[in-house]
């Protein structure tokens, strides 16, 4: 199965370079997501039998102000990239987020609850949804939360540079959700892309790690398996402004992917062992 990949250094398009070392990678030089053209090109120019898309502006609070940006990303890109790939008659397999959701209440999130993003970065992903689904190509669309590894930008790595220099922290509480380990979306792909390959149809579907937990108690979790010292204290949401509105509910109900696919939501415990065996804590 030949693989054409969309984005090369962020977290899941690192994982991706690990597990299928033989597909084709395209960083922002050969593929600029703000140049929706290009993507488009780039899909239709390939002999892949896949297409994933795990590249994205993912800079929430900055979104707020560079909007565009992020729904040309977001938004744009992807759906001009599924729609070379239904052209061409090839899968195109889509990350996006519990972003789309409102984030209220404290119910789990099913793939065809209503969505109503609370910010900038929400809708933009809302909008990729939204064409790659209108491409009228085999397009899966995988909605995950908390994505974390051993490298990149995420909560984990800066738990752990925070606790280098400090013994107490206060971390939210109030918001619920489902740390993902991105070696398991990566894995989680894969398996879609070679079912889909053989004819399988897609869809939308979740997929976040369990168990639920806040930001406060991930993070406790991070200090104990990483025998760091720290004592974290749980404060609301209110006590820590950002520019962009953060969802109180990131549960997502994973029982779709398990049906239709097989792939059972991860173990994000496992995954932070993981994660932290590579970083050598």
């Amino acid at each position: 199965m030949k693989i054409l990949v969309f984005g090369k250094t962020g977290q899941v398009a690192t994982e991706l370079q690990r597990q299928a070392p033989g597909a084709t990678f395209l960083d922002r030089a050969q593929a600029d997501l703000s140049d929706p053209a290009a993507c488009a090109a780039a899909v239709s120019a390939t002999d892949a039998d896949v297409v994933i898309n795990a590249a994205a502006y993912t800079a929430v609070d900055r979104a707020e102000s560079e909007e565009a940006l992020a729904n040309a990303v977001n938004g744009e890109a992807p759906a001009a990239m599924a729609r070379a790939a239904a052209a061409k008659g090839i899968p195109f397999l889509h990350v996006s987020t519990d972003y789309v959701f409102s984030g209220e209440g404290t119910t789990p999130w099913k793939v065809d609850d209503p969505v109503a993003p609370p910010n900038a970065y929400g809708r933009s992903k809302l909008l990729g949804e939204e064409g790659v689904r209108a491409a009228g190509g085999n397009t899966a669309i995988l909605r995950t939360s908390w994505v974390f590894s051993s490298h990149g930008a995420n909560f984990v790595k800066t738990m752990l540079r925070l606790s280098e220099t400090r013994d107490a922290l206060n971390v939210v509480e109030d918001q619920i959700g489902g740390p993902t380990p991105a070696a398991d979306i990566a894995a989680a792909l894969l398996v879609m892309a070679e079912r889909m390959v053989a004819g399988q149809q897609g869809g939308t579907y979740h997929f976040g790690g369990m168990p639920w937990v806040s930001w406060a108690d991930f993070a406790r979790e991070i200090f104990a398996q990483a025998s760091r010292q720290v004592t974290v204290s749980g404060i609301p949401t209110s006590g820590y402004p950002t520019p962009a509105v953060r969802p109180l509910n990131s549960r997502m109900e994973c029982g779709a992917l398990a049906q239709d696919f097989g792939i059972a939501a991860p173990d994000w415990k496992a995954g932070l062992a993981q994660a932290l065996t590579e970083l050598g804590v």
